[in-house]
This record gives C-alpha cells, sequence and structure tokens, in this order.
C-alpha cells in the first residue's frame, strides 16, 4: 500500500537543497503513489533511517522527474529498490573500499554507504544527468563516505582501482559486468552482482568465461530473507590473479 504524493508537497525541502530537488516540484498532472515505509526499514538501516527516507524522497521526487525511475516504482520504492540494495550490506567487509559500477539513481552504492558508514563508497556513472542526481543526492545527505566517478568502468581503473568489492546492480550480462567489474577489484576481493531470477543461468552460462578474466568461485547467494519478499539475489565472486595483476589497495 502507498500514499500519494501531490506534486505540491514533492518541495525543494521535502526532497533535498538544489536545483534537482527545486524541479520535483513539476512533478506530474496526477499524484505520485509513494509506498508507505515497511517496518523493516529501520531494522536495515538502524539510526541512519533518517537519511533512508532522505534518499527515497529524492529517487520519488527528481529521480522520477528526471527519469531515473519510472513514475510507478515509487510504490515500491523502498522494497524493490532501497531495501533490496541495503541488505547486501553484511556482505561488505569492514572499512571496506567499495566501487559501484553503473551506479544510475544510486542503487545499491547509495543504500550501502547508508547502511555503512565505515565502508567508502565509490558511485562510477558515465552519464551527465546521472551524475548530477548523484552529485546532489550525496550533498545533501552528507554522506561524507561517498563520491561520485564521472565515466565508465573501463575509463577510470586509475581512479577507482583497488578496490574490496565491486558491486552493481542490473547493469548487464554477467561475462560483460565481470569484464568491466574484475579490473576495478584487488586481488582477493570480491564482486558482488544484484540479479533477478536469471542469476543461476548467468553463472551456468558465463562461468568459464568470467574465469578467464580472474572472476571464480562463483555462487548464487540470497540476502535478506528474515527481511523482505521476495529477498535479493546475488551473484557472488572472487578475483584472482590474471596476466600480473597484483593485490593494491587505494588508500581511504
Amino acid at each position: 500500500m502507498g500514499e500519494p504524493v501531490g506534486a505540491g508537497s514533492l518541495s525543494a525541502g521535502a526532497v533535498g537543497a538544489g536545483s534537482l530537488g527545486a524541479g520535483a516540484a513539476s512533478l506530474a498532472a496526477g499524484a505520485v503513489v509513494v509506498e508507505v515505509e515497511p517496518a523493516n526499514a529501520a531494522a536495515i538501516f538502524g539510526d541512519r533511517v533518517g537519511l533512508a527516507r532522505e534518499y527515497v524522497a529524492w529517487l520519488v521526487g527528481a529521480g522520477v522527474e528526471w527519469g531515473l525511475i519510472g513514475p510507478r516504482e515509487a510504490d515500491r520504492v523502498w522494497s524493490r529498490h532501497v531495501l533490496n540494495c541495503a541488505v547486501l550490506a553484511p556482505l561488505l567487509p569492514p572499512d571496506a573500499l567499495v566501487v559501484d559500477v553503473g551506479s544510475g539513481a544510486g542503487l545499491p552504492g547509495i543504500p550501502l554507504a547508508i547502511a555503512r558508514p565505515d565502508c567508502a563508497v565509490t558511485l562510477v556513472e558515465p552519464l551527465e544527468r546521472r551524475v548530477r542526481f548523484l552529485d546532489e543526492v550525496t550533498t545533501a545527505l552528507g554522506l561524507g563516505n561517498c563520491r561520485v566517478v564521472r565515466g565508465r568502468a573501463d575509463e577510470v581503473v586509475s581512479l577507482c582501482g583497488g578496490a574490496d568489492v565491486v558491486t552493481s546492480r542490473a547493469v548487464a550480462p554477467l561475462a560483460r559486468l565481470a569484464g568491466w567489474s574484475v579490473p576495478l577489484t584487488k586481488v582477493g576481493g570480491e564482486v558482488l552482482a544484484i540479479k533477478g531470477s536469471s542469476a543461476a543461468q548467468e553463472v551456468d552460462r558465463d562461468r568459464a568465461a568470467v574465469a578467464r578474466l580472474g572472476l571464480v568461485e562463483l555462487s548464487v547467494v540470497t540476502v535478506g530473507s528474515e527481511l523482505l519478499d521476495p529477498p535479493t539475489s546475488v551473484i557472488r565472486g572472487l578475483v584472482q590473479p590474471v596476466g600480473g595483476r597484483r593485490s593494491a589497495r587505494r588508500s581511504r
């Protein structure tokens, strides 16, 4: 069940400061129906759930206005998008350097940065409009552990390489995704790719191809089973040395 939000209530103050937030007030000839915050949001985000609420306001305001999510997604913005991503947080090691490839509207990177303030999260996104959104959201939320880098994944290895974990959500088929993710990951790091019902089939189909790139020990893990219905499916893989790659960790 959701609650209608009229265009007038999605003001710059409700969504956040900045030009994108102000633009949210022009939403729609009708109301946007926004999913009521689930009770388990507080269990996932703890005392930072207020930041998650602010992020949801950005998504259903400026995010819809700028076409980063569809207006119909507002009615499931918590369960399908924000919480669906945030339940990955326990998979991140302490103080991890995380790179989110093809971040789009900030999923899963921003929910992870909120849920895991000990981790440093880099949002990688090539499109200017999305980068502008990400810059304004992370500034408005005061996410000091989150930065935005504009570029394709293969263009930013020198800036973002050596990550402990590289994440993504519905970016590309596994074989192509591995080609972008593995070079950004340190040897011994992990790739975590949120996938839908095709996760197991992708692993079976692309296992040999991604192993040649250095992504091994593939598995499909389910996270959030006790909190979400359906839970989140994640392809998880370990990065091993290939062709002289060596373990490296950037300074925070």
